[in-house]
């Protein structure tokens, strides 16, 4: 049994959702589990194994995810850790994977922090939801990478079986 920490930077709310779904999967394997904004003040000295989980928005990781593991980045390479990103691109069979995804790619190069296991899953296209620009901006790149770009999608690229997949590997995680 772990203590584990899920620190998430969610513009939408598919990375909440995968975060909250993780959480119940790994308390279900009997860890002990809190779930937090990247804006929260959280010690993550109390904890076991860490979590960082980050949506795409306009093609870039939220800023504050990298201040976070610059502030942390220490504890963070002394315990069992890992990082998911979230987005559109990961909904492509060729793009999925941590060594596929661009999105991860450019993570990886720009981080000061190599965790332990790093995971991509796909995000939610929800055109009803988004705000005028936020929908202009993703029909538009939508249309360029012959994506669906009728205003009423709402699709969810999620595979919750790489989810579940992905809790057992952090399950098992260690330094």
């Amino acid at each position: 049994m772990s203590n584990i920490l899920i620190v998430y930077s969610s513009v939408h709310g598919q990375t909440r959702k995968i975060c909250a779904y993780l959480e119940e999967k790994l308390v279900a394997l009997g860890n002990q589990v809190q779930a937090v904004s990247v804006s929260d003040k959280i010690d993550i000295a109390k904890f076991d194994k860490v979590i960082i989980g980050a949506s795409i928005r306009h093609g870039k990781h939220n800023p504050a995810v990298y201040d976070f593991i610059e502030a942390n980045q220490t504890q963070l390479e002394q315990k069992p850790s890992s990082f998911f990103s979230v987005n559109l691109v990961a909904r492509k069979p060729l793009k999925n994977t941590p060594e596929t995804n661009p999105y991860m790619q450019a993570f990886i190069e720009k981080s000061p922090w190599l965790p332990k296991l790093v995971a991509v899953f796909g995000g939610n296209l929800n055109y009803p939801s988004y705000g005028i620009v936020d929908r202009s901006i993703i029909r538009f790149i939508m249309w360029m990478t012959k994506g669906p770009t009728e205003a009423d999608t709402n699709i969810e690229y999620t595979n919750w079986l790489k989810v579940d997949a992905y809790a057992d590997d952090v399950n098992q995680l260690s330094i």
